[in-house]
């Protein structure tokens, strides 16, 4: 198959352009990929990490092209594909994995053994995630597809739902990832510390969990009126005034059950302190707030290397955290990539029957490929949305 393609490519810091890229082949290397599939990307996402790595704040290298967040249809088969078939609609997990390896097997794919020289666990278009090529592109090449990719059981249904079921490559199953693991359940009060795409996220899915009061703290006004509404309380961290406090306003105690980070290493300080980056604040926080024996998920993003930190020693990962009152209050925590495959397909079965709208939630605004560069400018200035590449300009039509 000789087609043209084009893709979103970092080029250094702050700079993201679109450029024409190589066709995917089923090939890894010099050797054929025969487990593998070839997509016409209906949709991709921009997402935070993407972001952090625009921004300069990793190793990322120039030319990389961005995205793994990837709804789409197949037009190629491997030899090797016995369940997949050319034309169904699919959603590609971020995470590669082999399905063979011991993590695998035991349902663990972001830490994935065999697709990642480097270290477990792989995604596409990601600095120091095994070299994938993105899917914030025209088309891409999906490995080891039978394992991987979750069919839409219905085409009609499934582009009717699109906008919400592009959100399950990613943070629809992450920030339902960091509700589970913080364990929200029937009646609890929740904490979801950032109301980006990932936070409200996670703060549809406490509500699907059945959370009695979910609280989202954020900085940019805008975000916070997401989250208000679909029925979250928020606090505007900008404010002088004591997080316990603020939540006890509200839920008529200073502790929370759960505690959900959704901000990552690059969190900055509350009040007259938001202006300078404090990466060990949400951490800290979540332990000061989290009740004694609670549980804190932390799906947002650390990293082993941010050459951009302010601190040196965050430079290579190392945060100073209060861990002795974590430890004091018999604290449980979470880390680590989701495992998009222990929750994709019970979440697409929530949008398909209507138990959940998820792209109202994170407020999705689509975009063509043309504009993807102005979606990471928007996106990296607060914007309460979340960025959908339509790179052929189908779903639009």
């Amino acid at each position: 198959m000789s087609e043209g393609n084009r893709g979103v490519v970092y080029q250094g810091p702050g700079k993201v352009t679109v450029e024409t890229i190589a066709f995917p082949e089923l090939a890894l290397g010099s050797r054929r990929c025969d487990h593998g599939v070839i997509l016409k990307v209906l949709t991709t996402n921009i997402c935070g990490s993407d972001q952090h790595m625009v921004r300069g704040r990793t190793t990322a290298p120039q030319g990389l092209v961005l995205g793994h967040e990837i709804t789409g249809e197949v037009i190629e088969c491997g030899r090797d594909v016995e369940f997949i078939s050319k034309g169904d609609i699919v959603s590609v997990p971020f995470n590669i994995a082999c399905g063979r390896c011991r993590n695998c097997k035991e349902g663990r794919t972001g830490i994935c053994l065999n697709v990642n020289p480097s270290r477990p666990g792989a995604a596409y278009g990601y600095v120091d995630m095994g070299g994938w090529v993105g899917g914030q592109a025209e088309y891409v090449m999906v490995p080891y597809a039978d394992f991987n990719l979750l069919r839409f059981p219905d085409r009609d249904r499934a582009l009717e739902k699109i906008k919400d079921l592009t959100l399950l490559s990613d943070i629809f199953p992450t920030g339902f990832h960091g509700c589970v693991t913080a364990g929200v359940g029937p009646g609890s009060i929740v904490y979801i510390a950032g109301a980006g795409p990932v936070g409200l996220a996670a703060a549809a899915s406490a509500k699907i969990l059945g959370a009695a009061c979910v609280i989202v703290g954020d900085m940019i006004a805008e975000r916070l009126d997401q989250a208000k509404s679909f029925g979250c309380e928020t606090v505007d961290l900008r404010q002088d005034a004591d997080l316990g406090e603020m939540v006890a306003e509200i839920a008529g105690t200073p502790e929370v059950d759960a505690f959900v980070d959704c901000v990552g290493f690059e969190a900055h300080g509350c009040g007259h302190d938001h202006a300078h980056e404090q990466p060990a604040t949400v951490l800290n926080s979540a332990m000061a707030l989290t009740r004694a024996g609670g549980q804190i998920g932390i799906p947002g993003l650390y990293v082993t290397e941010d050459p951009g930190a302010e601190d040196k020693a965050a430079q290579t990962g190392s945060l100073s955290l209060r861990f002795g009152l974590g430890w004091a209050k018999s604290h449980s925590f979470h880390t680590g990539q989701c495992p998009v495959m222990r929750y994709n397909r019970q979440l697409m079965q929530a949008i398909l029957f209507g138990r959940v709208e998820i792209a109202k939630a994170v407020n999705v605004q689509m975009i063509s490929l043309d504009q993807a560069p102005q979606g990471y400018a928007d996106f990296d200035g607060g914007a309460a949305k979340k960025f959908v590449i339509d790179p052929h300009g189908a779903i639009a039509a």
